[in-house]
C-alpha cells in the first residue's frame, strides 16, 4: 500500500497522515493500565509526563480507578471518539480484543509492544491483527516494538524509561538524524552514541514486525522533516523493498544521506538454480547491489555508522574522490596503504601543481606526496599543520583529509588545532583528526576547542579510514545515481517462449542484441550435420537442443573438437545413445552444430531478476573456476562500460586481464560492452528472469569476446 491509499476503510486518512498524528499526537490513551508502578503501562505514562506531553492523556484499565490523579476508564470503548494514538500495554492475547474496540472509536493509530507475533512463527496470529486494523481504518506500529521517542518535542512512547530528553531545536542549527530501527536496543545505542558525538536525534523509531506501518512509511516522514537532516537505518528485514527504493530515491532528491546497516546473510538459503547466475546472485548480495546503486550509504558495523553519521553531520557532501592524509610518522604512510588496499579505497597521488606549491614550504627531507609526513619537524614549525593540510584539502584529486598525528603536550596541541582550523576555512570537504595514542588522556583544552569548532576527533585511525572510506563508496554511488539515464531499447529481437529456451534460440536472441555467437546451424539429420561441418569447417562442436535440457553436458548431450565428417557421424551416433538412455521421452529441437571457439580466457556474464529486488548483473571468472573461486562482481542494469570495467579491475583474477605469464591482455572492453547489453536487456525486456554466457570467450585486446554458451529463462 502507498502513502497515497487509505488506511483500512477509512477514506480520511492516508498512511502519511497517521505517520505526523502517530509521531505528533494530540492526545494518547494508555490502554492496559495496571496498578503495578513497574508494569510498562506506568513507565509510559511516567515518560510523557516527564516528557512534558501537552496532548490528552487518557488511561484505560479494566480496575478503573484513579492514577496519579487520572481516571481510569474501564473500556476501550469510554474513550472519546478519533483519539490520535491507542498504546497496547496488553498481553498478545489481548492485542485483537482492545484493537478491534479501537476501530469503533476511530482511533488514528496504535502501537502494539507485545511479542509472539511472526518473529516466532505465530503468522496467522500477526494477520489477525492486521485484518483488524485495516477493518477497524486504524494505522498499527508493530507488534513487538519499543516504540518511539520524539526528541523535537521531548516525549517518549515507550515502555523503557527515558527520563528527561534532550530537545532539538527547530531552527535548523542541529544536524539532526533520525533513526529508524528493527531493534530497539540498537536504536537506543545509536542515539546515546551520536549525542556523544553532538549529534542530536530528532526522532528514534522502532517498528518491530511491521504488521501495518513499514520502513518506508516512515522514512518518508523523515525526508519531508524539516528537523531531520539525515536518516540512521537498522534493518533485519526488507518487507516492501519497492517502496522502499522509491523512498531512498525521495531522500536522495531532498538531499538527505540515509545510512543503513542490514546485518548478516539471508536466512533463506538460495534456491537451486539452473545457472551460476541464479546460484550466486543471493538475496543478501543483489539487495546491498540495489542499495548502493540507490545511493544508500552501505555501513557494516555499529562504529563505522557512528563514525560516518558525525562525518555527515558536520560534512554534508560525500566524497567522491579518495582521501589525503597528514602525519608526523613516516610508518603511518606505509600502514596507511596496506589498509586502505585492503578497503579498496584509492590514495590519490598529488597533482603537480600541488607538488609545486609544497615544495618550497616543506624542508628539504619531507617529499611532497600523499600521506604527506611532516617528520618531527611539525615539533619546531607547528605552522605546517596549516600548509600541509590546506595544500591537500585544495587538490581537486583529494576529496577528504585525514590527520593522523600524536598531540604532545597542550601548547602544541592548541597550535596543532589552531593552525588546522586554518587550513579548513572555505573547504567543505571531510575532516576527520586521528590522535594516536589509544585511550591515553588529551589536554582538555584541546577537546573543548575542538568541541567548539565541530573538529572531528577520533581515537583510531582505522576507524577514521575505514568511516572516510564507506563515505567516499557512498559519495560515488550518490552520483551514479544521480547522473543515471534511461535505456535505449533494442529496435528488435527474436520472439522468445516462456521459462527455459533452447540455446539455439538464446543464442540468435543475443546475436540480435550484438553479442558475438559462434557461427552455427542447427541441424535435425546427420547429413544436415555433416553438412554443416564442412561448411563451417572442421573442428566443430555439437549440442543436443531442447528447452528442457538445461545441462546437456551432465546427459551427454555435448561432443567437441570434432575433426572430420566421419567423426561427426560417430559423435552424432553417440550423442542421441546417451540421451535415449538418460531421457528416454525427450523431443529434441535439433542439434546445434557449431565452429570451434578459439581460446581465450574464460569469464562469465549473466543477469538475474530478483522477485523482490529486479534485475542485477553479474561478471566474474567462468568455465569450470565459477564455482570453486565465485570470484564473481554484481553490478546495476545501467553502469555505463568504463564503470563495468572499473568493477572488472576488482576482481581477484583481474591480473589475467592484463596478460598473465606470457598470456596477451584480453579485451576488457568488449566484455564491459557484453554486461552493458546484457543489462540493457533486462532493463527494456522484464519478462527476462535470467540470462546466463558461460563461457564468455575473451580474446585479445581489440579482437572481441564469443558467447560459447548461453542461458536465458523468461517467466
Amino acid at each position: 500500500m502507498t502513502n497515497s491509499e487509505m488506511v483500512g476503510d477509512r477514506t480520511d486518512i492516508s498512511r502519511a497522515t497517521a505517520v505526523r498524528r502517530l509521531l505528533h499526537p494530540r492526545s494518547i490513551a494508555i490502554v492496559g493500565v495496571s496498578s503495578k508502578t513497574q508494569s510498562a503501562s506506568h513507565i509510559l505514562l511516567g515518560n510523557l509526563i516527564s516528557g512534558g506531553f501537552r496532548g490528552d492523556i487518557h488511561l484505560v484499565g479494566r480496575s478503573g480507578g484513579v492514577i496519579d490523579g487520572r481516571p481510569v476508564l474501564q473500556s476501550v470503548d469510554q474513550l472519546p471518539e478519533g483519539v490520535d494514538l491507542a498504546v497496547l500495554t496488553v498481553p498478545a492475547a489481548g492485542v485483537c480484543e482492545q484493537l478491534e474496540a479501537c476501530g469503533r472509536r476511530k482511533v488514528c493509530a496504535a502501537t502494539v509492544f507485545a511479542a509472539g507475533y511472526a518473529e516466532v512463527g505465530a503468522r496467522a496470529e500477526q494477520d489477525a491483527l492486521v485484518k483488524i486494523a485495516a477493518d477497524g481504518g486504524t494505522a498499527l506500529l508493530g507488534p513487538n516494538c519499543m516504540g518511539y521517542t520524539n526528541f523535537v518535542e521531548g516525549f517518549a512512547v515507550s515502555f523503557a524509561p527515558s527520563g528527561l530528553l534532550p530537545r532539538v531545536q527547530k531552527d535548523g542549527r542541529d544536524p539532526a538524524f533520525g533513526v529508524i530501527s528493527h531493534s530497539g536496543g540498537v536504536a537506543s545505542h545509536i542515539c546515546q552514541a551520536i549525542a556523544a558525538c553532538d549529534v542530536p536525534a530528532s526522532y528514534s523509531i522502532s517498528t518491530g514486525n511491521e504488521a501495518g506501518l513499514g520502513l518506508a512509511d516512515f522514512l518518508d516522514f523523515l525526508v519531508e522533516d524539516d528537523v531531520t537532516r539525515g536518516i540512521i537505518l537498522y534493518v533485519e528485514q526488507f518487507r516492501d523493498p519497492a517502496a522502499f527504493l522509491a523512498s531512498t530515491a525521495r531522500a536522495r532528491v531532498a538531499g538527505k544521506p540515509v545510512l543503513l546497516m542490514h546485518p548478516g546473510r539471508s536466512a533463506k538459503a538460495q534456491a537451486a538454480a539452473s545457472s551460476h547466475t541464479g546460484a550466486l546472485a543471493g538475496d543478501y548480495a543483489v539487495m546491498r547491489t540495489h542499495l548502493a546503486h540507490a545511493g544508500v550509504a552501505l555501513i557494516d558495523t555499529l562504529d563505522e555508522l557512528i563514525d560516518a553519521t558525525e562525518i555527515l553531520a558536520r560534512f554534508p557532501d560525500p566524497p567522491t574522490k579518495g582521501p589525503g592524509m597528514v602525519t608526523f610518522s613516516g610508518a603511518f604512510c606505509a600502514m596507511a596503504h596496506d589498509f586502505c588496499d585492503d578497503l579498496g579505497l584509492d590514495i590519490p597521488s598529488l597533482s603537480p601543481q600541488t607538488t609545486a606549491s609544497l615544495k618550497p614550504q616543506l624542508p628539504a627531507y619531507v617529499p611532497p606526496n600523499n600521506p604527506l609526513d611532516l617528520a618531527t619537524q611539525s615539533l619546531w614549525q607547528p605552522e605546517l599543520m596549516r600548509i600541509g593540510p590546506k595544500a591537500l584539502l585544495d587538490d581537486p584529486a583529494i576529496g577528504s583529509l585525514v590527520v593522523a598525528i600524536t598531540v604532545g603536550g597542550s601548547p602544541n596541541s592548541m597550535k596543532f588545532l589552531a593552525y588546522l582550523r586554518e587550513a579548513m576555512e572555505g573547504s567543505t570537504k571531510p575532516v576527520v583528526v586521528s590522535i594516536f595514542g589509544g585511550t591515553s588522556p588529551l589536554p582538555p583544552k584541546f577537546l573543548e576547542e575542538a568541541r567548539a569548532h565541530h573538529i572531528i576527533i577520533s581515537r583510531s585511525s582505522e576507524r577514521s579510514l575505514r568511516a572516510i572510506a564507506r563515505l567516499t563508496f557512498y559519495g560515488r554511488a550518490l552520483e551514479r545515481a544521480n547522473s543515471a539515464v534511461t535505456p535505449i531499447p533494442f529496435p528488435s529481437l527474436p520472439s522468445l517462449g516462456i521459462g527455459t529456451q533452447p540455446e539455439w534460440l538464446g543464442k540468435k536472441f543475443l546475436a540480435a542484441a550484438g553479442i558475438r555467437v559462434p557461427e552455427g546451424t542447427l541441424a535435425t539429420t546427420v547429413d544436415e550435420a555433416i553438412e554443416a561441418g564442412g561448411r563451417l569447417g572442421y573442428p566443430v562442436a555439437m549440442k543436443a537442443q531442447a528447452a528442457s535440457l538445461a545441462h546437456k553436458t551432465d546427459a551427454g548431450g555435448v561432443s567437441l573438437n570434432i575433426a572430420d565428417d566421419a567423426a561427426l557421424r560417430r559423435a552424432w551416433k553417440r550423442l542421441h545413445e546417451n540421451l535415449a538412455r538418460v531421457h528416454p521421452t525427450l523431443r529434441l529441437d535439433g542439434v546445434l552444430v557449431e565452429k570451434m571457439v578459439s581460446n581465450g580466457l574464460r569469464l562469465v556474464v549473466g543477469a538475474k531478476c530478483d522477485p523482490q529486488w529486479g534485475p542485477v548483473v553479474m561478471v566474474g571468472l567462468g568455465g569450470i573456476w565459477i564455482e570453486a573461486l565465485k570470484d564473481i562482481r554484481l553490478l546495476p542494469t545501467d553502469l555505463c562500460e568504463s564503470e563495468i570495467i572499473a568493477e572488472l579491475e576488482k576482481l581477484r583474477a583481474a591480473k589475467l586481464l592484463h596478460g598473465f605469464r606470457g598470456t596477451p591482455p584480453v579485451d576488457i572492453d568488449a566484455v564491459a560492452k557484453t554486461a552493458s547489453i546484457i543489462g540493457r536487456l533486462m532493463l527494456t525486456l522484464p519478462e527476462i528472469a535470467e540470462i546466463d554466457i558461460n563461457p564468455l570467450f575473451v580474446h585479445n585486446r581489440g579482437e572481441g569476446v564469443t558467447a560459447a554458451d548461453a542461458l536465458i529463462i523468461t517467466s
